[in-house]
């Protein structure tokens, strides 16, 4: 089991010259069988096996990971938790996820450097204004917090902004929600491998799902490029790829996989201590701790599974950018990349079984994926552990597409469309 970490640790290893440290997780070798095995060693994938062990006792579980741990979406993203979203349905799943980040570093005993600086969503016109106004309402009857800013008191929260009424795209005021922010990306997929390990999971790393097995019309295990391994339950949460996977066990989903650009620039001392959002440019920007930019735009408006940057998307994304703060102009850019996300026809997640018994799927979750690991795991641990929907997740099933009881987040997934 892994050392607890705390401040006298800490303190005594730097005495020793930090040669105490034992590995964070093991890295055993497949078994045969176990009772649940989840594939994906990402974010959502390793909170599912955390979950299933603290929630449900279940320990003998199998997190698959086809490269190393973290190493999709998890480490591709920009950091954004957020639950400013306008249905019911949505609230409750984005705040349960807020909430749990908000005692994660504790429930893990690993800093996951989650910081409530604020999600401050720009309007840029009185229409907007009058939009953002009914999203506050909704927030705040949905019980999350949620405040509205005019030109004035925005200009005082970010005296970097653009707010000139000859700017080309004015600003008229914000939506503000206080207890959003930003967490450290690699620190929540290793707290919680660190975790999911310390309670007997095996995370299983360069281990690729090739095939599954069925018998009897039911998903009975996985063939792998380690051999076969069965189980009683397997539940996939491998983000972008999730068609993918489906299409091997015979299963469609209604997903369109897209690349999603993001970037970073070279650091600077502070100057930015919220996350800022341009619904109308798709530009958005935190300052990351090291002091770099962390900077993501919309879509690529074509289908693809291309991990990399171009450049017709940065200039789109820098031109938003510098509308919003003009003295960022002249700061470099030290990289780009994509990450690879899921999207549904209306923004919103699926989780549930699939059309093959036994197979579940945790997918879907297009732009909001990394603000909502903690609840996609904590729901989706809930049903491979019953066979059930916990209450919050039973709105997102995969049959809301058969009775047209959608939940569309469109407007509310900002970047996305």
């Amino acid at each position: 089991m892994a050392r607890r970490y705390s401040a006298w640790s800490l303190f005594r290893e730097g005495l020793r010259g930090h040669k105490g440290w034992g590995p964070a997780w093991r890295s055993p070798e497949p078994k045969k069988r176990y009772d649940v095995i989840v594939i994906g060693g990402g974010g959502h994938g390793l909170a599912t096996a955390y979950y299933l062990a603290k929630n449900h006792g279940i320990t003998n579980v199998a997190v698959l990971e086809k490269g190393w741990l973290g190493g999709g979406n998890t480490g591709r993203n920009t950091t954004v938790i957020r639950s400013n979203y306008f249905y019911p349905e949505s609230v409750a799943l984005y705040d349960l996820s807020l909430r749990l980040y908000e005692g994660l570093s504790k429930d893990l005993n690993y800093n996951v450097m989650f910081s409530q600086r604020g999600v401050t969503n720009l309007c840029h016109s009185e229409p907007e204004m009058e939009m953002a106004a009914r999203l506050v309402n909704a927030m705040r009857l949905n019980g999350t917090d949620a405040e509205l800013l005019d030109a004035d008191q925005l200009r005082k929260f970010i005296p970097a902004l653009n707010i000139r009424p000859d700017a080309r795209l004015p600003i008229h005021g914000a939506v503000l929600q206080p207890r959003g922010g930003t967490g450290r990306h690699d620190a929540v997929a290793w707290g919680y491998a660190r975790a999911a390990d310390a309670a007997g999971v095996d995370i299983i790393q360069n281990c690729e799902v090739l095939d599954f097995i069925t018998e009897g019309g039911r998903c009975v295990g996985v063939s792998t490029s380690r051999g076969d391994i069965r189980a009683d339950r397997i539940g996939a949460a491998v983000a972008g790829h999730s068609s993918v996977l489906a299409e091997k066990a015979g299963v469609g989903l209604p997903i369109t996989s897209y690349a999603l650009q993001a970037f970073v620039s070279e650091p600077l001392k502070p100057v930015l201590d919220t996350v800022l959002i341009s619904p109308v440019t798709g530009t958005y920007v935190s300052q990351s701790d090291k002091g770099g930019l962390v900077i993501g735009g919309g879509l690529d408006r074509v289908p693809s599974y291309g991990q990399r940057g171009n450049l017709p998307v940065q200039e789109t994304v820098m031109a938003g950018l510098t509308e919003m703060l003009p003295i960022l102009s002249k700061v470099k850019l030290l990289r780009h990349w994509a990450g690879i996300v899921d999207v549904t026809p209306d923004s919103s997640p699926i989780l549930g079984p699939s059309a093959l018994e036994g197979l579940y799927f945790n997918c879907g979750w297009g732009t909001g994926g990394f603000k909502a690991i903690p609840a996609g795991g904590y729901l989706f641990a809930h049903i491979l552990a019953t066979g059930a929907h916990h209450d919050i997740s039973r709105p997102f099933g995969a049959d809301r597409f058969t009775t047209g009881r959608l939940i569309d987040e469109g407007a509310a997934s900002g970047i996305a469309h």
